[in-house]
């Protein structure tokens, strides 16, 4: 081996060692940047929740450190006080999932259809002002949600503006943030309907019968809702404005050529495409719902007669209300694993389907008549520019 060689051989390995020196200080360099915040992660999240996860497990009084040697391990007491054992607790908790579930099944799909359709109206181009909609629309969204809370209830006051404005049509407005009654059984009641089956009255969940569970959300809590879904539309109306804008308009004016009307577009092109925004919203949704806290802390403490208590609110009224530290701490695990749940299942329910035989083999026979088309279209073509070609070369030639 030359000189030359021997001092290429070794400028090439001293290049590798430099090449992995610097590897090696771009990934201590990562680590560094990446430790204040898991520091700050490891030290406001996981601590908490592991303290949190052990004082679901313990009969900790509230006294102390949760560690200390004073207090004991009380198994699965806590989750069985709420889901098992009946009693006050269990009652007090099957009541406030029910209010839960009617809360997240009517404001999440209300709020993503109303924001979906303010976002398809505020993208047109032929509306003006559109910057000015935009910003009232989404002005809610960012306004303290304690002061909106404090507004809706001088609105929705019995003397408030909103029954005074129904009282203009001669509708006597409900008294709503003080009737206890659901939305479902007062319908039932217009109509003669005031007890329901044995069935029903008989048989339930968690201490309430299932007549209980099928009640509807109360008054009080359907004006919650409306007031919710009032104040998060404009965040989720961005988030589709921002998915209807990265659309191209090739797709839509191709279909306007097709003869679709609006409906049609909106339902079987736009739609479509937004899927992956429609699930980040419904999964938002969803998980703010089960989450809501503030506006039934400002507004109701969970009244009236317990209509709009939430898990959430149970578990803050069960630790620092009644020091029922463990009972709190197992409504909020538990009521992470129903987020978890829900938000699995509604991923299972909009994620893509493999397309069955039956719908492949038709797609690829349609694929196939369109390439046979195309070629043969392609060497009529052909044959065409060649016959062209040959009479004005015999032209040319005469």
């Amino acid at each position: 081996m030359s000189r030359s060689e021997r001092g290429m051989d070794v400028t090439g390995t001293q290049s590798h060692g430099a090449t992995r020196i610097k590897h090696g200080n771009e990934r201590l360099s990562g680590w560094l940047f990446c430790m204040p915040m898991l520091v700050i992660l490891g030290v406001f999240l996981v601590i908490p929740i592991t303290m949190a996860l052990w004082v679901s497990f313990s009969d900790w009084s509230g006294r102390g450190s949760p560690f200390s040697s004073h207090v004991n391990f009380a198994g699965f007491s806590n989750y069985a006080a709420v889901l098992t054992k009946p009693g006050l607790a269990q009652s007090d908790f099957g009541t406030a999932i029910r209010n839960n579930a009617w809360y997240t099944l009517l404001v999440v799909p209300l709020q993503t259809l109303l924001s979906l359709l303010l976002a398809v109206m505020l993208n047109r181009r032929i509306l003006k002002a559109r910057g000015f909609f935009r910003t009232a629309f989404y002005f809610p969204s960012v306004t303290s949600s304690v002061a909106i809370t404090v507004l809706w209830m001088f609105l929705f006051g019995a003397s408030g503006s909103i029954n005074a404005m129904l009282s203009w049509v001669g509708i006597n407005g409900p008294n709503w943030f003080n009737d206890p009654r659901g939305l479902i059984q007062i319908l039932l009641g217009s109509i003669g309907i005031s007890k329901g089956p044995s069935v029903l009255t008989q048989h339930g969940l968690l201490g309430l019968s299932w007549w209980e569970w099928l009640a509807g959300p109360s008054v009080a809590m359907f004006a919650i809702m409306l007031m919710v879904i009032f104040t998060t539309s404009g965040t989720f109306m961005l988030m589709f404005i921002a998915a209807l804008q990265s659309i191209g308009e090739g797709t839509e004016e191709a279909a306007i050529m097709d003869g679709t009307n609006a409906w049609q577009r909106l339902w079987h092109i736009t739609v479509p495409q937004l899927k992956p925004t429609i699930f980040t919203v419904v999964t938002l949704g969803i998980i703010g719902t089960w989450q809501v806290f503030d506006q039934i802390y400002t507004g109701t403490k969970g009244g009236p007669s317990k209509t709009t208590l939430t898990p959430a609110y149970l578990s803050y009224s069960a630790a620092f209300d009644n020091q029922e530290w463990g009972q709190g701490a197992a409504i909020s695990f538990v009521l992470f694993v129903i987020i978890i749940v829900m938000t699995w299942i509604q991923r299972q329910l909009m994620k893509d389907r493999k397309m069955s035989r039956r719908k492949t083999a038709y797609y690829a026979a349609m694929k196939a008549e369109t390439l046979a088309s195309a070629q043969s279209a392609s060497g009529l073509g052909t044959g065409q520019g060649s016959a062209r070609s040959t009479s004005t070369g015999d032209a040319e030639y005469v």
